[in-house]
């Protein structure tokens, strides 16, 4: 028997690369193949990469396009290329997002999600203290209200933070700290928060769980900033009809904005005229300092 032929092929930092099935139809209402997807993702590689790399990353893998089944995948299958560089975490061998080369790798395998951790692979230091505001309904109007609270209280705290969408229904906002705190000193910083705007605005905002018992309301997740748990990583795909991307916001932009307004299509350009807005949490050149929170709650 012959062996099947490639359809196409990519080199990338001396990888050379199959693309198998290139004009799959990967987000088939948006018209989007997988090779408008790779093109896509080496548009956004440096700085999708400089928040990812050396991340604990968990991709969901959708073979036959986002209509059709999906899973989550962490542990990198045994067929991947040796030269994709791992590390073993609590018994899980993850993939680490370090080049373009994975990038393009894990995108043919039909990876259409990006969800990366708090903290480095080799070190559980979080690098950021992380809102993710979760709307019951689909009233974006909603999310902005609530994000533009959490910011106004982060201004008073004097915690610097930038805001992306997630992709999906809701906004991310991020502090950047000292890498001196444990998630558990990041837990009691981040409960304090979202517990003082819900006694605020208790008929808005909500830190209840249980889905079935949130109503109506905003739910403020503290608890997702975690070890070993996970996010979008900003510039993430995600596999909504629309091919939305987990986008980077000027603060600006919040009061005016809806996730259906970056896409694969759109954030390419919003890079060309912005650049990365990303870059303060990824390398930041000032980090917060939690102490005087920690040192408040410790005192009561």
């Amino acid at each position: 028997m012959r062996p099947a032929t490639k359809e196409y092929e990519l080199t990338i930092d001396n990888h050379t690369l199959p693309i198998t099935n290139p004009d799959k139809p990967l987000w088939p209402d948006a018209k989007v193949t997988k090779l408008d997807y790779l093109r896509y993702l080496l548009i956004v590689a440096a700085p999708l990469l400089r928040y990812s790399k050396d991340r604990l990353l968990t991709v969901i893998r959708y073979p036959h396009g986002i209509g059709d089944k999906h899973f989550y995948q962490k542990n990198a299958p045994d067929y991947a290329p040796d030269w994709i560089q791992t590390h073993t975490w609590e018994n899980v061998r993850y993939v680490l997002c370090n080049d373009r080369a994975t990038l393009v790798w894990m995108a043919n395998q039909a990876a259409l999600e990006w969800h990366v951790s708090f903290h480095l692979a080799k070190d559980e230091t979080p690098t950021e203290l992380v809102f993710d505001l979760d709307p019951s309904t689909d009233d974006f109007a909603v999310v902005i209200e609530s994000c533009l609270l959490l910011k106004q209280l982060l201004d008073e705290l004097q915690l610097p933070s930038w805001v992306k969408t997630s992709g999906s229904s809701g906004l991310q906002v991020y502090v950047p700290i000292e890498l001196c705190y444990s998630f558990e000193q990041t837990r009691q910083v981040g409960h304090f928060i979202a517990s003082y705007l819900v006694s605020k605005h208790p008929s808005l905002l909500t830190i209840e769980r249980f889905v079935k018992n949130r109503g109506d309301k905003l739910y403020i997740d503290y608890l997702q900033h975690w070890r070993g748990k996970t996010l979008p990583a900003p510039y993430s795909t995600r596999a909504k009809e629309q091919a939305t991307v987990s986008t980077p916001l000027l603060w600006e932009e919040v009061p005016h904005c809806h996730p259906t307004d970056f896409t694969v299509y759109t954030v390419p350009k919003r890079l060309e005229t912005f650049g990365d807005l990303f870059s303060s949490v990824s390398a930041p050149t000032k980090r917060a300092s939690l102490d005087a929170i920690l040192g408040f709650l410790q005192s009561q």
